[in-house]
C-alpha cells in the first residue's frame, strides 16, 4: 500500500481525537503513516507560525512519501505562497509523490499550477474525512483508486432543475482535452490579480465552499465573471455549498437563483450536483490535468484516464 505523510500547513489541529482516529483508520487500510513533527503545533489559529508551516511543507516534499495529506484546512496557506519551496515540491512530484487536499489547499494548488505547471489532487483531509467514527465508503474508494493508480474519472446525476437551464443539448460533449482547475471558491477568488492564479482558458472550472451564504457565493462568482475568467472556460461545475442559513430577508433567494444568474450571463453550461466540497462523500480530482467532460441525458461524466504512481 502507500506511504502517507501527514502535515499541517494551515489551521491548528484542535480535534486531537479525530487526528488519532484518522491515522488509525489509514493504518487499518494497510497504509503506512508518517506524521510531521509539527503536525500538532499551534500558533494563534495556525498550525505554527509561518516559518514552522513552511518547514513542514519542505519536510513533506523531502519525505519520499507516495501521498502528502493535510491534517485539516482552515486558513494559512495563502500567507505562504511567495515562499513555498516550489523546486523541492516539483522534485518530489517527479519522484512520485502526489499532493492532496481541498479547502485552503486550493491556494497551494493554484500556485503550483501557475509557478511549476504541476498537477495535484483535490481530495480528502485526515481529520474531516478519515477522522469520523464512520468513514464514507465512496470517498475511501476514490482515495484508494488514487493510491493504486486507478483513478480514471467519475459520473454524477445532474439535478433535474439544473437540466432545464443547461445550454447544451440533452446529450453532448462539453469539453475535450480541457484543463481541470478550481477548488474552494473564496480561496480561488482571493487569488485574482496575483501571480498565483493560473491563466487557464477553455478549461473545466469547478467550485465548492462552506459557510458562505448564497448572496456571498454570487458576489464571489460575479467577481470572477467581471474579471473575465468564467467566460473563457468550457464549463463551470458547482459542487457542494454547505453550512449556511437562509433568513427571512432572502425571500426565496437561494443557491439555485445564483445558478440561474450565472447561467444568464454565460454561454457555457453551469452544471451542479458535483460530488466535491466540505461533505463526507467526495471524489478525488486531478487538478491541472486534462479531462473530457460530457453529458448524457441526466448524467454528467468527467474523465481523465488513469493517473497515479
Amino acid at each position: 500500500m502507500s506511504n502517507i505523510y501527514i502535515y499541517s500547513p494551515s489551521g491548528a489541529v484542535r480535534d486531537k481525537a479525530g487526528f488519532l482516529r484518522g491515522v488509525a483508520h489509514l493504518k487499518g487500510m494497510g497504509h503506512s503513516v508518517e506524521i510531521d513533527p509539527d503536525a500538532l503545533n499551534s500558533h494563534l489559529r495556525f498550525a505554527g507560525d509561518d516559518a514552522t508551516r513552511l518547514s513542514a511543507i519542505s519536510r513533506a516534499a523531502a519525505s519520499g512519501a507516495d501521498i502528502t495529506m493535510m491534517s485539516r484546512g482552515g486558513y494559512g496557506l495563502t500567507r505562504l505562497l511567495p515562499k513555498l519551496p516550489y523546486k523541492a515540491i516539483l522534485k518530489s512530484m517527479r519522484q512520485g509523490t502526489q499532493w492532496m487536499g481541498h479547502s485552503d489547499f486550493t491556494s497551494m494548488q493554484m500556485a503550483l499550477m501557475s509557478q511549476i505547471d504541476a498537477m495535484t489532487w483535490a481530495g480528502p483531509h485526515l481529520i474531516f474525512d478519515f477522522g469520523p467514527p464512520k468513514v464514507d465508503d465512496i470517498m475511501q474508494a476514490c482515495f484508494e483508486d488514487v493510491t493504486l493508480g486507478q483513478s480514471e474519472g467519475l459520473g454524477w446525476r445532474v439535478p433535474a432543475q439544473n437540466l432545464k437551464t443547461l445550454k447544451i443539448k440533452p446529450s453532448g460533449v462539453v469539453a475535450k482535452n480541457a484543463t481541470l482547475w478550481g477548488g474552494n471558491l473564496a480561496v480561488f477568488a482571493s487569488l485574482v490579480g496575483t501571480p498565483y492564479l493560473p491563466k487557464v482558458e477553455n478549461g473545466v472550472l469547478f467550485f465548492e465552499d462552506v459557510g458562505e451564504h448564497p448572496y456571498k457565493i454570487e458576489r464571489l462568482l460575479t467577481q470572477l465573471l467581471n474579471a473575465g475568467i468564467l467566460v473563457k472556460q468550457k464549463a463551470i461545475v458547482l459542487g457542494s455549498f454547505t453550512d449556511y442559513t437562509l433568513i427571512d430577508h432572502d425571500k426565496g433567494f437561494d443557491l439555485y437563483n445564483v445558478v440561474q444568474f450565472l447561467q444568464s450571463h454565460l454561454k457555457i453550461p453551469v452544471v451542479t450536483g458535483f460530488p466535491m466540497g466540505h461533505v463526507s462523500t467526495k471524489v478525488c480530482l486531478p487538478v491541472g490535468a486534462k479531462v473530457n467532460f460530457h453529458i448524457d441525458g441526466n448524467e454528467a461524466f468527467l474523465m481523465w484516464g488513469a493517473i497515479g504512481h
